[in-house]
């Protein structure tokens, strides 16, 4: 089946032109820096990048999760911190308001979010509720026309350069899942602040901070749908971020194995290109074919979220295979690459600690295969 338009293709080139010229050259710089610069995050909000996903109506190229798959695999290989801080944002942060929020907080939001005006954030884990939301320990408390939220919020993709975070909070500690809410927060509301960047293993370029909120001051019209309605969103939100996961596990996949065709091929050893043995061989072989997978299941489960049909356990096992193929591809690479893999200045390296955490990330891998296991045992 071919699952993508002229349009598609067409982002697919616009993409990869932008990974070649702008993300490829920098990604060494961004992960020593442990930041993304500047004029590379307006160079992609005037390209559409961050819009990508969502209606034409809302300021969005209404692509779907499609064509933002797409996109996020062709970022990825030219620097994967820039796709997760877009991903962040897109299929996570600005994801939550257009899975759960009114028609006038979508016109309201959505335009400057999808310009790449405002970026957005997904503020759900904290320091004691990670896979078990039902232990949130955030809480906000009505009071008129306004509800006061107090907690703190842990490992935040795009935390302290976000301008607008959706923020998960108990409403009704009671009901357990059933009394969560979510709040649209600003960065400059009273009382609203975020961590220092923590130093992470991987995707360095991408900012990942604690959030905190002291007697924070929200109005009712920033609460995204009702009461209670906060982990169905999340949930929501979260099937279309593991797509998005997907993808940049692909993405970097088939950048670690370019990178190794290229190593194998110009590296000799006992007087001929180590691509000529077979154990290099086999090493590549399975490393395409499990690309070869990956981007058959993404694809077909993005296929099913842009035509609305069921697809919660397809993400899942999106993000299990997807994260987990990653893993025994770029450990290929390195081995492939001997010694220099090991050195900070050769790509898979990088790519190496920028794909652990995929399988930690928007639900760790033991929670997907709960997700699967308890979708079958329903049917």
């Amino acid at each position: 089946m071919n699952y993508f338009s002229e349009e598609h293709e067409m982002l697919r080139d616009l993409a990869r032109r932008f990974a070649d010229e702008v993300l490829r050259p920098i990604a060494v710089e961004v992960d020593k820096n442990c930041d993304i610069p500047q004029g590379v995050i307006k160079q992609a909000a005037e390209l559409g990048f961050f819009g990508v996903p969502f209606p034409e109506e809302y300021g969005g190229a209404g692509l779907g999760e499609t064509g933002y798959c797409v996109l996020l695999e062709e970022l990825t290989q030219g620097c994967f911190s820039t796709a997760a801080m877009i991903g962040g944002h897109a299929s996570l942060g600005a994801q939550a308001v257009y899975q759960g929020g009114s028609e006038e907080m979508k016109k309201r939001w959505l335009p400057e979010l999808c310009a790449g005006e405002k970026i957005a954030a997904f503020a759900l884990t904290e320091p004691q509720a990670g896979s078990d939301v039902a232990a949130l320990r955030t809480i906000a408390e009505k009071k008129g026309n306004h509800y006061i939220l107090n907690g703190q919020k842990s490992f935040i993709t795009n935390g302290g350069i976000a301008d607008v975070y959706t923020v998960f909070a108990m409403t009704d500690r009671k009901k357990g899942k059933r009394g969560i809410s979510v709040f649209i927060v600003e960065k400059d509301a009273p009382g609203f602040s975020a961590g220092k960047p923590e130093d992470k293993m991987g995707l360095r370029g991408s900012h990942t901070s604690d959030l905190f909120l002291e007697d924070v001051e929200i109005p009712v019209e920033n609460m995204i749908g009702e009461e209670g309605e906060g982990y169905s969103i999340a949930m929501k939100t979260l099937d279309n971020g593991r797509l998005s996961l997907g993808a940049q596990c692909l993405g970097a996949a088939r950048e670690a194995l370019s990178c190794s065709i290229k190593q194998a091929k110009m590296r000799e050893q006992f007087g001929r290109p180590i691509a000529k043995f077979q154990a290099i061989q086999w090493m590549l072989a399975d490393m395409a074919t499990d690309i070869y997978c990956m981007e058959s299941i993404l694809y077909n489960a993005a296929y099913l979220c842009d035509n609305g049909m069921p697809f919660r356990r397809q993400s899942a096992m999106v993000k299990l295979f997807c994260s987990e193929a990653l893993g025994r591809i770029v450990d290929k690479a390195v081995q492939i690459h001997g010694g220099m893999g090991y050195m900070r200045e050769c790509t898979v390296e990088r790519l190496y600690r920028d794909a652990r955490v995929t399988r930690i990330f928007e639900g760790t891998n033991e929670i997907q295969r709960i997700v699967i296991a308890n979708s079958l045992l329903r049917d």
